[in-house]
């Protein structure tokens, strides 16, 4: 595959022939540091992450997303029970923190802890998550 210069944007080939992309070209944008970037798509040119690194953060994220499973089978079962109102969104919202958490712990992969701050975030939701669902 061959890479063209252009005004500071790195293209490829495949901004040729897939043009409603947008993760074929890497923007240079001037007076901003990697290292001020937290989270961000890998550009191609970026160093692929270790494997065990890339394995433990998806292991702990599908242990996080095996306890949603679980949460919403739980309240799936107490829908059919009845249950206010509040219920579903206040689930919902937790849920969906963890899930944001998770996602970006992906995202900022290659920095050092943050993505393990991160997927211990996550869990805080998860936990409420549970309690909430357990305990109703």
């Amino acid at each position: 595959m061959t890479t063209v210069q252009k005004d500071r944007t790195t293209h490829t080939e495949a901004a040729e022939i897939m043009p409603f992309g947008g993760w074929e070209s890497t923007p240079a944008r001037a007076g901003l540091d990697d290292e001020e970037t937290l989270f961000r798509f890998p550009a191609p040119d970026d160093p692929a992450p270790g494997p065990t690194r890339l394995l433990t953060l998806a292991v702990a994220a599908a242990l996080l997303g095996f306890g949603l499973v679980g949460v919403g089978a739980l309240a799936f079962v107490t829908l059919l029970g009845g249950a206010p109102f509040w219920y579903v969104p206040t689930l919902a919202l937790f849920g969906l923190l963890s899930i944001a958490l998770t996602v970006g712990a992906f995202l900022s992969i290659h920095r050092a802890f943050l993505p393990w701050l991160l997927l211990a975030c996550a869990a805080g939701p998860l936990t409420v998550d549970i309690l909430i669902a357990v305990l109703y």
